[in-house]
């Protein structure tokens, strides 16, 4: 009877982790082809980047321009989409928008002076290679 409740657990627990999160994601595949248009940037399961062109849902096709290059894939060999600028701009509310630049501009801030501290060091580093030059001509002349 124990093992009987053992076999049950274990079809269970695949169901439940193996499974189910696979059909989650099936569907959400599904839901991401079905709301795809002309224009939409992709990536294919190959990862190669490109701007759909055409979609054929008589032959589950889509056509891809990659930078001039036209080629055709299934509908299935999408990965994922790239959401565009104003699409990504529409989703977050100005709100969080004016919050996001403030540590921006904080951290251009914070990256401008360590390249000014490193202008010192570089201009050694030049100065040291300055110098090689000269000592190898003052070498050549000696001989």
């Amino acid at each position: 009877m124990s093992s009987i409740i053992i076999i049950v657990l274990m079809i269970a627990f695949m169901y439940f982790f193996m499974i189910r999160p696979q059909q989650k994601q099936r569907k959400e595949h599904q839901s991401m082809v079905n709301h795809l248009k002309k224009g939409d940037q992709v990536v294919m399961i190959s990862r190669l980047h490109g701007v759909i062109d055409e979609i054929n849902t008589t032959d589950q096709t889509v056509t891809i321009d990659c930078e001039g290059v036209y080629l055709t894939f299934d509908l299935s060999a999408i990965a994922r989409v790239i959401p565009s600028k104003t699409q990504a701009a529409e989703a977050q509310p100005a709100s969080q928008a004016a919050a996001s630049e403030e540590p921006a501009s904080q951290a251009s801030e914070a990256s401008e002076a360590p390249a000014s501290e490193a202008a010192p060091a570089s201009e050694s580093a030049e100065a040291a290679d300055d110098q090689k030059p000269a000592e190898s001509d003052s070498a050549d002349a000696d001989k």
